[in-house]
């Protein structure tokens, strides 16, 4: 999980290297899509009679689209945000999944996670803290893109009933690819070299972080795993400040920190639960 930490804190970093490239977000999404299909394509060929077969396709699709529009606009938060900001804010998913669970899965929500879901919405108004300062409109991306996470992972506990994990991310390969090309033809232009490398490089630590997440949760209880994300945000946080003079706010560690321990409350009520 550390593993998996370390590779999604450095997404932010290639894909700003990509856009002072001049590379469109829109089109970082698609080549980032691409690579990651290219680079698990030899998977897929050598388990194809297997590695489709899926007993909801169109719920494969469906799930496929939320991830997708969660990466789309998680880039163009990157990409003109602070990175420590977004980083915080997108914690927030796990917050949308419990109100999901609830309200589409039927999930029975005892008062101790309400009141700890709506201690981690606190974190993020702490985060963006409106009517104390100017709010950037753009904050609203990374908080919609977790809104789409919580989307796509709630239909993986949906699709997770009939279907093998690797199912789920061979179709989120194959899907990715016309689902991100179709709004980058809007702002189409061939990338600098240079640019396809960082985004060869963005597609290359999506994979690793999803071998590492695969990987953990296969060897303990997500509940178990789930705290070491958080990491992400140290990451992210001392690679923006580095590389980008990024100084993160005391506010956005407070709300993080707020929005962080609420998570992993609502995790370890769960598997007392269980």
């Amino acid at each position: 999980m550390l593993g998996a930490s370390l590779f999604f804190g450095t997404h932010g970093v290639w894909v700003r290297f990509a856009v002072c490239e001049g590379a469109d977000p829109l089109i970082v999404s698609f080549w980032r899509s691409l690579i990651f299909f290219l680079l698990i394509l030899p998977w897929i060929v050598a388990n194809r009679r297997t590695a489709l077969r899926s007993a909801h396709p169109l719920g494969q699709l469906l799930r496929a689209a939320f991830s997708m529009a969660g990466l789309i606009l998680l880039v163009m938060a990157q990409a003109n945000l602070p990175l420590a900001e977004v980083s915080a804010l997108t914690f927030a998913a796990p917050l949308f999944g419990i109100v999901g669970a609830a309200l589409l899965l039927g999930e029975v929500v005892r008062a101790r996670r309400w009141v700890a879901t709506l201690v981690g919405f606190a974190g993020v108004w702490v985060v963006l803290r409106p009517g104390v300062s100017d709010v950037n409109i753009l904050f609203a991306l990374p908080l919609i893109s977790a809104l789409f996470i919580a989307g796509s992972n709630l239909m993986i506990r949906y699709l997770s009933q009939d279907d093998a994990p690797t199912t789920t991310v061979a179709w989120l390969a194959i899907a990715a690819v016309p689902f991100t090309l179709v709004p980058a033809l809007f702002a189409w232009a061939w990338p600098t070299p240079m640019a396809l490398f960082w985004m060869a490089m963005l597609g290359a630590v999506g994979l690793g972080a999803h071998i590492c997440l695969v990987r953990a949760f296969t060897a303990a209880e997500a509940s178990a795993v789930l705290s070491y994300d958080y990491s992400r945000l140290i990451v992210t946080s001392t690679l923006g400040f580095f590389i980008f003079a990024e100084v993160p706010t005391i506010w956005t560690w407070v709300g993080g920190a707020i929005i962080v321990g609420a998570v992993v409350y609502i995790a370890r009520q769960e598997r007392r639960a269980a």
